[in-house]
């Protein structure tokens, strides 16, 4: 699936000559991915074409899984997948996945607060207004009054001071109601017997200044506090409800594991994965994944991308033909314009999709696929249009699908793929190495028989498993043996009671001969020819299959004979049934 990996600036050194090869580099999934458009970009020139065995490439270690127990994981990764959690509760709660929803404050509370605000304004540039009327007024009075007696000012100033201390022990809203009507009544005894000084007056207007700001200080505070308790405040929206493969984040003992794929595939950065699990929420809301896993697409693309079988560790394989793609019929219904390129990318979507749901994400599950690309008459660069789709499937699955392959496996792997990769290889990591298995045609059936039992390998592949009914089910096992070169092997079903017994065998690469006899277990008995010998060459039926009715104890022993310079890999397996009249 989608790996990354960076651009070489310099080509390897040339390819050293000789023999088969099985590299054996199980790299994350966008480097996969990357490899695989350029298998699709480089193209085979029939002029070019050599073996792909002619280029050798040193092992590397093979991938290894790590858990997905949390329990079991290092400290340093348990702290991170913590402070991812803590993120994810903060962003759920806040809504940051999604836009939260519009709701509208209500005309009633728009206006209250509007005016509250316009009130709070106008008030002190009206109290402003009326302190300088006030003034302009009193100034000329003040200039034409006669000087008061010295007695009598002191008289009215300790009145004042009088009544403030008395004021000081009542409430706020009494004394300044007391002190406000005693200075009004004081400025009208003034006005009347003219006696009062300019000084006077100045003190009067700083005393009433100070008492008036006292009194607007606690209308503002009863306003607001009855402005809060004649609006409520909206109540809080519930956390943000995420699902992704239909798991839901943090509520739900698989979503650990999801955000370990995140944590892994940003090397345990917690931001970093936070923002990639944010896009991906989003994108898969604006690509309407969940309504698209509905959509009928029809079934024409399963030539190009099926899933088949499970390998030895129980992962679930995905096989991607290449060649399939060589149909010039087949390929302009897929990719002639850009509605059938689209359709095509959201059947590949749909695809991984269903393919994701049946993984067991609970811990210790297995929540990762295998990934088997045929690059067998794989298309060169003319192939504008798959590329482009190629490009497009390879942002969305890197971006979107972290740390879903456990391993990717390609067969029939020309030269000019192999050379690429020793160009790229340097720039690897070694987990993303540890994932890459790379071989030739001679060598891809005992490749894929290395991670994948023959029984669950497709017909097509070298394995038993095909369409049709057969006697033998892909549960049932079976057995590879190599024959060297120049030497006869044989196979013997030994059988004690009376039977059925039933038998399928296949030589990878043919050209051997094959008999069949039973030999009875006393002495006296007769040896039976079952199928006579005969050679078996590569235009011959793929599997063989064969049974005999067993009447007395004794053995089946088949017999391939390989006269080849090559050795060849043997499959076989079998099975007794009751007799029936």
């Amino acid at each position: 699936m989608a790996e990354e990996t960076p651009k070489p600036e310099a080509a390897a050194p040339a390819p050293a000559t000789p023999a088969d090869v099985v590299v054996e580099k199980p790299v994350t999934e966008k480097t996969a991915e990357v490899i695989q458009d350029e298998a699709v970009v480089a193209g085979s020139d029939d002029n070019q074409k050599l073996s792909a065995e002619k280029v050798a490439i040193t092992q590397s270690d093979s991938f290894k899984e790590e858990t997905n127990i949390v329990g079991e994981l290092p400290d340093p990764e348990k702290k991170a997948l913590d402070e991812l959690k803590k993120l994810i509760q903060e962003a759920l709660h806040k809504h940051e996945f999604s836009a939260p929803p519009t709701l509208p404050p209500g005309p009633a509370k728009e206006e209250k607060v509007e005016k509250a605000e316009e009130e709070k304004e106008e008030k002190p540039a009206a109290e402003d207004k009326k302190e300088e009327q006030g003034a302009a007024t009193e100034a000329p009075k003040a200039q034409a009054a006669e000087l008061p007696k010295q007695e009598e000012e002191k008289v009215e100033v300790e009145k004042v001071e009088e009544s403030m201390e008395v004021e000081e022990e009542e409430p706020k809203a009494k004394r300044v109601a007391m002190v406000v009507d005693e200075v009004v009544e004081k400025v009208t005894v003034v006005d009347e017997d003219g006696a009062k000084t300019v000084e006077a007056i100045e003190e009067t207007v700083v005393a009433v200044s100070s008492t008036t700001a006292v009194a607007d200080e606690l209308p503002k505070e009863s306003e607001e506090a009855k402005l809060e308790e004649a609006v409520p405040a909206d109540p809080p929206l519930p956390p943000e409800e995420v699902y992704i493969w239909g798991i839901p984040l943090l509520t739900d003992q698989r979503s650990d594991v999801i955000l370990l794929k995140f944590l892994r595939a940003r090397d345990f950065k917690v931001k970093d994965a936070f923002d990639m699990i944010k896009n991906t929420v989003r994108w898969r809301k604006e690509f309407g994944v969940d309504a698209l896993l509905e959509e009928d697409l029809g079934n024409e693309y399963e030539k190009f991308v099926y899933m088949h079988g499970f390998d030895k560790e129980n992962h679930r394989v995905c096989y991607n033909v290449y060649g399939a793609f060589q149909d010039k019929e087949l390929f302009q219904n897929c990719f002639g314009n850009e509605l059938k390129r689209a359709k095509f990318l959201r059947w590949r979507i749909q695809a991984l999709e269903r393919s994701i749901r049946s993984l067991d994400f609970n811990p210790g599950g297995i929540c990762t696929i295998v990934q088997v690309n045929d690059l067998k008459d794989s298309p060169g660069p003319g192939k504008k249009e798959l590329r482009q789709v190629t490009n497009q499937a390879l942002n969305l699955l890197q971006d979107n699908y972290p740390e879903f392959v456990a391993r990717q496996v390609f067969i029939n792997v020309p030269w000019w793929y192999l050379a690429l990769y020793r160009m790229i290889n340097p720039f690897l990591t070694r987990r993303s190495k540890s994932k890459f298995v790379f071989t030739g045609p001679s060598r891809s059936s005992d490749t894929l028989f290395k991670y994948i039992g023959p029984e669950q390998v497709p017909v097509q592949y070298g394995g038993l498993s095909r369409e049709g009914e057969q006697e033998f089910a892909i549960s049932d096992a079976a057995t590879v043996v190599t024959i060297k070169p120049a030497s006869k092997h044989t196979v013997e079903f030994s059988i004690s009671e009376e039977c059925l017994l039933v038998w399928e065998l296949r030589v990878v690469g043919a050209d051997v001969s094959y008999g069949a006899e039973f030999i009875p277990t006393a002495e006296d008995g007769y040896t039976v020819i079952v199928s006579k010998t005969r050679k078996i060459s590569f235009s011959d039926e793929s599997v063989i299959s064969n049974s005999f009715k067993i009447g007395k104890p004794g053995k089946v022993v088949l017999t391939i004979d390989n006269q080849a310079l090559k050795k060849k890999k043997l499959l076989y397996r079998s099975k007794t049934k009751p007799i029936t009249e």
